[in-house]
């Protein structure tokens, strides 16, 4: 397998579109931003999807050690 193989598929959605695609993660970036320039002007209506987006900032934040793991602190 490739590296980019090994790369995940990230869910991209439009609410004004009522759309939902899997973009590979290195042209999530690149696929939001044309999306909203060509079908909404610019404005950041596409997006990653929020929970996954939530998900992902959670697990590297608990990798980076960020999070307190102690509920009692």
């Amino acid at each position: 397998m490739t590296p980019e193989e090994d790369m995940p598929e990230i869910p991209v959605v439009c609410t004004a579109c009522e759309t939902r695609t899997q973009v590979p993660f290195e042209d999530v970036e690149r696929a939001v931003a044309r999306h909203n320039e060509q079908l909404h002007d610019g404005e950041a209506i596409a997006e990653v999807d929020p929970d996954v987006l939530d998900a992902l900032t959670d697990q590297l934040g608990r990798e980076m050690g960020l999070f307190d793991d102690d509920p009692n602190t």
